[in-house]
């Protein structure tokens, strides 16, 4: 494990103590992501949300008050994109494509906009939003792009990891106090921008400058689709101090 890794995990595990010393109740939820994911950068479409590939992901909740939650997950996602199908005439003629598996772990707070008891007989739904910190792993790689027969090249060059901010928007309901039913939209912004193999570092390609697109932003990778999630625990208090 790096150091960048322990920061990380030294950093969730203080964030955690100091929040459960102040809980005295806690329900939880625990659940599965099933859904789409796609990219935003310098390869591919010229659409936003636009999912190519099948997203998969565990999604943990501790609920300390009606609006307030902390939240954790694991999502595995593929981002692929390809530039045949794009109204980009510079991008559909270079044809470039590329596909990328991401591994990620993610921390952050959910904040209800109403009032949502978990444990409420009563049928009840919430917008929610949510943000944090991920962490995931992708491949790092680069593009020659006049290959044999005039065709591009992806040179793959290990693994890496990096952070990414997330911005989550959802909405959720419970038909019963024992299942919440989700759909949520969560875009990341990424600490990198090679997710594409658009801007290697200079350390593996020193003969050529294989950057291209736009270099000074990064990366976005977005995940949609819905929530399944199951409570547990002991039923909290949600009582005034």
């Amino acid at each position: 494990m790096n150091v960048s890794s322990l920061v990380f995990l030294k950093s969730v595990v203080i964030c955690l103590c100091i929040l459960t010393s102040k809980t005295y109740a806690q329900f939880h939820e625990i659940g599965l992501f099933l859904g789409g994911s796609n990219y935003i950068g310098d390869i591919g479409t010229d659409q936003y949300i636009n999912p190519t590939a099948p997203a998969f992901g565990l999604v943990y909740k501790w609920n300390l008050t009606e609006r307030y939650s902390l939240r954790g997950g694991l999502t595995l996602s593929k981002l692929k994109e390809k530039e045949t199908n794009n109204q980009d005439l510079n991008r559909f003629n270079r044809a470039y494509s590329f596909d990328n598996l991401i591994q990620e772990a993610n921390v952050g707070i959910e904040f209800n906009f109403k009032e949502f008891n978990l444990h409420d007989a009563d049928f009840n739904f919430t917008p929610y939003i949510s943000y944090g910190l991920s962490y995931f792993q992708y491949d790092q790689y680069f593009i020659t792009p006049n290959g044999p027969g005039g065709n591009p090249v992806y040179t793959n060059f290990g693994k890496d990891q990096e952070f990414a901010i997330p911005f989550i928007l959802g909405l959720k309901l419970n038909p019963n106090p024992f299942l919440i039913l989700g759909f949520e939209f969560g875009a990341r912004y990424s600490l990198t921008d090679n997710l594409d193999g658009s801007n290697p570092g200079n350390q593996y390609i020193n003969e050529v400058d294989l950057k291209f697109g736009n270099i000074n932003n990064n990366d976005w990778y977005l995940f949609m689709g819905f929530t399944i999630s199951f409570t547990f625990g002991d039923l909290p208090c949600y009582c005034k101090e």
